[in-house]
This record gives C-alpha cells, sequence and structure tokens, in this order.
C-alpha cells in the first residue's frame, strides 16, 4: 500500500515537474538568447528558482537553509554531498548566488529538462579526456567572470551506504589553481524522502541544507591538494552525521 501512494505520488511530482518546466523553459531560452552569457545566466537563474519554488509548493516538498549566511559578493565552489534526485531542488532553492553546476551529459536525454539543462549546466562526458578538459576550461573562464560553480565531488549520486564516497580531486584541483574560496554544504535528508533505489518511496516532507564555513586556499598549492580535499570532506561529514 506504502508503494502504490507513493507511486501515485510520484507521478503526480513528475507532472508537476515537467509542467512548470515547460512554463520557465522559454523564459530561460529567450534570457540566454538576448544578454550576454554572465547577465543572461542570473536572469535564468531567476526563472529557474520560479521553477523549484512552484514545484516545492504544490509537491509539499519544502526546502530549508542554515548554517553559515553567505558573502554573495563573492564567488565560491560549492562542494557538497549528493544522493537524490532532490538534490538538484535543494541547490536551486538554498544557494542564494547564480552559480554554473558541472553535470553529466546523460542528462541531456530527459524531455523538457534536457533543454534547460543544456543551456545553464557545465556538461561532463567522464568518459572522453576531451570532455573533461573542455568543461574544466568552462569552470574556469566562469569563475574569471566572478560567477560561482557547483561540483558534486562524490562523482556521481551516492548509492551506497555511505553517508558520504570518497571524492574526486578536480573541484580542489580547481581551487587551488583558481585561488577560489570552496563553500561546503550538506544536503541533509533528501535521500530520506526520495530514495535513489526506490523512488515509490517519495515522501512529501522538509529536505534541509546546511552551509559551512568557506575554506580559503589563498596561498595553497599543488602539493596541499589531498590535505583540502581531506578538509572539505570532513567539514561535510561533520555536517551530515551532527
Amino acid at each position: 500500500m506504502r508503494k502504490l501512494l507513493g507511486g501515485f505520488y510520484l507521478l503526480y511530482s513528475a507532472i508537476i515537474f515537467f509542467l512548470i518546466m515547460l512554463v520557465v523553459c522559454p523564459f530561460i531560452i529567450i534570457s540566454m538568447g538576448i544578454f550576454n552569457e554572465k547577465t543572461g545566466r542570473k536572469i535564468a537563474f531567476y526563472f529557474l528558482k520560479c521553477w523549484a519554488w512552484g514545484f516545492s509548493l504544490l509537491t509539499f516538498l519544502w526546502f530549508s537553509a542554515g548554517g553559515t549566511k553567505i558573502d554573495t559578493s563573492r564567488s565560491y565552489i560549492y562542494v557538497g554531498n549528493h544522493s537524490s534526485f532532490l538534490d538538484a531542488l535543494a541547490i536551486v532553492i538554498c544557494i542564494p548566488q547564480a552559480f554554473s553546476p558541472l553535470g553529466k551529459i546523460e542528462m541531456l536525454k530527459i524531455p523538457v529538462f534536457g533543454w534547460i539543462y543544456k543551456r545553464l549546466v557545465v556538461m561532463i562526458d567522464r568518459s572522453s579526456r576531451e570532455s573533461r578538459d573542455h568543461s574544466v576550461a568552462e569552470l574556469r573562464k566562469d569563475l574569471a567572470d566572478g560567477q560561482s560553480i557547483l561540483i558534486f565531488p562524490e562523482g556521481t549520486m551516492n548509492k551506497s551506504k555511505l553517508p558520504l564516497n570518497p571524492f574526486y580531486d578536480g573541484a580542489f584541483r580547481l581551487a587551488i589553481e583558481t585561488q577560489t574560496p570552496i563553500l561546503p554544504f550538506a544536503i541533509l535528508n533528501s535521500r530520506a524522502h526520495l530514495p535513489r533505489t526506490d523512488p515509490l518511496l517519495l515522501k512529501p516532507g522538509l529536505i534541509k541544507t546546511v552551509f559551512g564555513e568557506a575554506i580559503e586556499v589563498k596561498g595553497l598549492v599543488a602539493e596541499d591538494l589531498e590535505e583540502l580535499k581531506a578538509k572539505s570532506f570532513q567539514a561535510i561529514l561533520g555536517m551530515l552525521e551532527k
């Protein structure tokens, strides 16, 4: 019975997801088309927030942010855990500034969502060295323009029972190379509301995101990468376990 009700709720939520996206999609495409890249992304991000808030209100999946107050006059490399499809909504609603996320190229296959994804996300095909190099170049460009970026350092959605999987080096190497601070965050309970392994267990409620203190990287060099990665890992793990 629980899974039957969850199935109906999942279907309803999916319909709301795509209907609202259909409404905002033209505005995002127009914004990216008529303004320069930086301005267009900020305007498009506003409409993306409208989509996320609309979905939240109509599906009774609410999102809250807590922890450290973020200085939005600075750019950051946001890094956090990833264990549910709801994480995409959590970061759009809870991060208080426009950002460029790094995302998998496979997401382009999703109808409607793929159109928006292509325009707002720096895509990566991890099987292609050329794609990886191109993605890093795009992220460097965004940081140079004063744009924050977001990378899930676990590399993919965490399907294990561990709170956090080991991190890849990319986000931390980029932080050191560009001297951009790391801003760790933890999405505390998205997996409890929409398990990756069993989406029929979707349930309404409050998903909480907590932001930690920015980790400064000024003066760090390549040899400090492992220490920076470990410090970021412990910061996120600490927020998850608190």
